[in-house]
């Protein structure tokens, strides 16, 4: 595996010049870069692996066929979460998609070998790790549950990291419809999650 998390703003940008100027080992090595964090991201929109997997290829796909739009107005992430987004979002209208469920303890396949999704701490006995599994697996449900626009804010901001900025740039609304947005989501969540437990 390469080193990517080496890999600076100057050095994306100066792959998406090369890639913009038809050199594809630059768009390959960009591919390389943000595939699990753009698989990630779908995967835990739609719930479904397989679909996921498809989603993501799609969206490096209509990146490379309109790289010659992109001008740089917010980086090359945001604009590859910004498509990544848009085309889970039109899988879920297009299918009237239901929505699965995916251990996201499962190895992610990312063409070089499996990787695990998730560090386990190791320091952590069977009993803890099984209660941790159990909790992000109720997690990856309640989040399913979420409306599309605000499943897109908590993943980008909690599970992606990306600025509330970025985000802003990639769903296309103002910065404080993104904070309401969190705000709400992070409610909906705590709500789900209680009357899980109340449930179980």
């Amino acid at each position: 595996m390469h080193a990517d998390h080496r890999i600076g703003a100057e050095d994306i940008e100066r792959l998406v010049r090369h890639a913009q100027d038809g050199d594809r080992d630059a768009f390959t090595r960009l591919v390389d870069i943000f595939k699990t964090k753009i698989y990630n991201y779908v995967l835990r929109m739609l719930g479904d692996p397989d679909t996921a997997e498809d989603v993501a290829q799609e969206a490096f796909i209509k990146a490379y066929s309109s790289l010659v739009d992109f001008r740089g107005a917010s980086s090359f992430q945001t604009w590859l979460y910004r498509i990544a987004g848009n085309l889970a979002i039109d899988t879920m209208r297009r299918r009237k998609y239901r929505q699965g469920h995916v251990s996201l303890d499962q190895p992610l396949d990312t063409g070089d070998g499996e990787v695990d999704r998730e560090i386990e701490d190791e320091r952590a006995g069977p009993e803890r790790q099984l209660q941790s599994a159990q909790l992000k697996q109720k997690v990856d449900e309640a989040i399913l549950k979420l409306s599309p626009k605000l499943r897109t804010v908590i993943l980008l901001y909690e599970l992606q990291g990306l600025s509330y900025e970025d985000i802003a740039r990639v769903v296309g609304a103002p910065l404080g419809t993104v904070k309401s947005r969190l705000f709400n989501a992070r409610e909906q969540l705590k709500r789900l999650l209680a009357e899980d437990t109340y449930a179980s």
